[in-house]
């Protein structure tokens, strides 16, 4: 399971040129699934992104995770992360999951995040969606699990 975080000041995303998902400080969550992924992974990825010290404290410095600021976690799916790039100047998603696997993890996934995080909004699985940010910092990072 990949995920891409993103230190936001804001971020939404829209479907059918509606807001599904939208948030203030926090962290926009791009979210991958693979085909070796289960549902154990769910739980490591969730708390790695939740816990992940990427705000700044009094100081200046990167010590403050996203529960300690209560900031809003934006999750959004997105395969292509999952990409096989390595050749070529095509990418290869034979490295993602099938679609049926990788909704249900993602759904699973966006279930408990609000579960535990009250400020969760999502985006929707399969659809096109057009995200706007504000990269703070910038401040991006890959986790994988």
């Amino acid at each position: 399971m990949i995920g891409l975080i993103q230190r936001v000041s804001h971020a939404s995303v829209r479907v059918d040129k509606q807001i599904c998902g939208e948030i203030d400080q926090g962290i926009l969550l791009l979210l991958a699934v693979e085909p070796e992924d289960h549902e154990s992974q769910v739980e490591r990825l969730l708390e790695k992104v939740l816990n992940y010290r990427v705000f700044a404290d009094a100081d200046g410095k990167m010590n403050l995770s996203l529960r300690d600021i209560q900031g809003g976690l934006l999750v959004v799916s997105q395969f292509t992360l999952a990409a096989n790039t390595k050749k070529g100047l095509r990418p290869s998603f034979t490295s993602a999951a099938a679609p049926a696997q990788a909704e249900a993890l993602y759904n699973q996934f966006a279930t408990r995040a609000k579960a535990v995080h009250a400020k969760t909004q999502c985006g929707i699985f399969g659809a096109d969606m057009q995200v706007s940010l504000c990269n703070d910092g910038p401040v991006t990072f890959w986790l994988q699990v």
